[in-house]
């Protein structure tokens, strides 16, 4: 094994997480080292939308919407059950608004409303129907960044979330304004994010390397002194004041997805090369461990072919459930839950054990839309009355799709015609579909958002299409316990000197919860930039104290 240089804070992974740890502690002084496993940056975060969750934002106050500490609190207090430590939920809060001017003063990226999308449980005390929580960065340019834009994961889209169907546009643009875009090389959503960050980091001298995969941290007398780095070369150690984990999840680990999750994981939909490393390493060194049993779940339509990282792709179904005229069956026909449900709450009808049979009867699903909502709306992609994808399977009769989909026909039938006679009646006594604001959200961009006929809408309009959905995760969310600086715990409560984690290595702050659009990316960049700091600041990384231009980024 040879030894190369050494380092004031080396941080393992380059999502959000990351990469805000990396800039957060070069401002303050620290000579700094990113170490990517994968070839390409970015983790999962580069394959989002870019969305972050921040109540009382600064974007939602200039546009005059009143949001309070309090209401934040009382919000996530109200969905936490008993899972949530108040000490940690009191730093997401607070850190959110404080992460929004570290971002805008330390790169180029500015921070925008995403106009009226409410928070995932609206009808929560504290919760936001009308919007206000969620906000994303513009359009980020990589003119004179060429060189770094192939390198990040995800594929080139030129929108924002606002301007998608899910964040209320149309998903086209005019061939100007595409133009112009494409001229600028501007992107937005999650390599936006990804782009802006990498760039501010560059520039303050952060050492960036790929296919470089956190092994094993070098400790001397209980404290983290270095780590181990697995290359195309061989094993190297890397000495450091400070190491910061932001290695993503476990959920592409089958065995450790085994032991700890608490329901059925039909495959994963974000970085492959979350296989727990980060997880792995910080129990060597006696980490406390937490919230192991959650993931920020989703279903996930599985498609042909593979993405640019490697993994198979696929596809998050957020928006078609919710839309009039599509309900989602079991492999018994059988309705389960409320379609427009967030993706995160969905996800756990898949975990509901039928005790007799000792299974998982909601494993596998089905989506079921018909031609109206086509027409009305557009699906995955496509625009209002245009083609759909040939993944779908089609049919002109209910009866002909029930047994394409090999569903059993009768059942189906009784589903559909239950639920067609509560829909024109706007209603759902089974499962309260259109009850809140979130529900309404998708249909109502379109429709009327107060209305329950936004997502309440009869399944009857010839032909008709389906597809199966799968249980999935955007990540795990359970890890090593962290204080609110993001400095690792041990067994009995004690800091492990030296080791921070951020993102979704470690114990969420959220428990189970997923508050609204862009929680997952609210918690990574607000420890990302505690624990960049804060190691940076640990008496062994050496860091100096910032200058003022440093610390205001002039």
């Amino acid at each position: 094994m040879q030894e190369h240089e050494t380092y004031g804070v080396v941080v393992l992974g380059s999502g959000a997480a990351g990469l805000t740890a990396a800039l957060a502690a070069a401002v303050e002084g620290a000579r700094v080292a990113v170490f990517e496993k994968a070839e390409l940056l970015g983790g999962t975060t580069a394959l989002s939308g870019g969305t972050i969750w921040v109540p009382g934002n600064q974007p939602a106050r200039a546009a005059g919407i009143k949001d309070s500490r309090a209401d934040g609190l009382a919000y996530l207090a109200s969905l936490s059950n008993g899972m949530i430590i108040p000490e940690l939920a009191e730093a997401l809060v607070d850190g959110g608004p404080e992460l929004v001017d570290f971002v805008e003063q330390q790169t180029e990226l500015r921070f925008q409303l995403v106009e009226g999308y409410p928070d995932y449980h609206p009808e929560r005390p504290g919760g936001r129907p009308d919007g206000g929580r969620s906000i994303e960065v513009g359009l980020f340019s990589f003119l004179g960044f060429e060189e770094w834009e192939d390198r990040i994961a995800g594929d080139t889209r030129r929108l924002l979330i606002r301007e998608m169907p899910l964040g209320g546009g149309t998903g086209a643009l005019a061939p100007e304004v595409l133009a112009e875009r494409e001229r600028n090389r501007a992107e937005g959503l999650g390599r936006a994010l990804v782009g802006g960050l990498l760039q501010a980091c560059l520039r303050r001298g952060v050492h960036v390397a790929t296919r470089s995969r956190g092994l094993r941290l070098i400790t001397e007398g209980g404290t983290v002194t270095g780590i181990e780095i697995g290359t195309p070369e061989g094993v190297r150690s890397v000495r450091a004041g400070a190491v910061v984990l932001a290695t993503g999840g476990f959920e592409y680990d089958p065995d450790l997805v085994r032991d700890f999750l608490r329901g059925p994981l039909t495959r994963a939909i974000g970085a492959p090369t979350n296989t727990g490393d980060g997880l792995r390493m910080a129990m060597r060194v006696g980490a406390q461990l937490g919230n192991m049993r959650e993931a920020w779940w989703a279903p996930v339509v599985s498609l042909p072919g593979h993405r640019r990282d490697g993994a198979r792709n696929g596809l998050l179904t957020a928006r078609e459930r919710a839309l009039p005229g599509s309900i989602m069956v079991n492999g018994h026909g059988r309705r389960f839950a409320n379609e427009a449900a967030n993706y995160n709450a969905f996800g756990g009808a898949y975990h509901q054990l039928d005790a007799s049979r000792f299974e998982y009867p909601n494993l596998p699903s089905f989506m079921i839309f018909d031609q109206s909502t086509v027409d009305r709306f557009g699906v995955f992609g496509g625009a209002p009355g245009g083609a759909v994808p040939d993944w779908l399977v089609r049919a002109d009769t209910l009866d002909e799709l029930a047994g394409r989909l090999g569903l059993p026909a009768a059942e189906v039938a009784a589903t559909v015609q239950r639920f067609n006679e509560h829909a024109r009646a706007g209603t759902d006594p089974d499962f309260g579909r259109g009850d809140n604001a979130y529900d309404r959200f998708p249909g109502g961009r379109v429709l009327d958002p107060d209305s329950v006929h936004s997502t309440l809408g009869p399944v009857e309009t010839a032909p008709f299409y389906g597809v199966e959905v799968g249980s999935s995760a955007l990540g795990t969310k359970g890890g090593p316990r962290t204080d609110q600086e993001g400095r690792v715990l041990d067994v009995d409560g004690d800091v492990i000197r030296g080791l921070y984690a951020a993102g979704n290595v470690m114990a969420s702050p959220s428990g189970m919860v997923y508050g609204g659009a862009g929680a997952t990316l609210a918690v990574a960049g607000v420890w990302g930039m505690h624990a960049g700091r804060a190691a940076a600041r640990d008496p062994a990384a050496g860091s100096r104290p910032p200058v003022l231009s440093e610390r205001f980024g002039s």
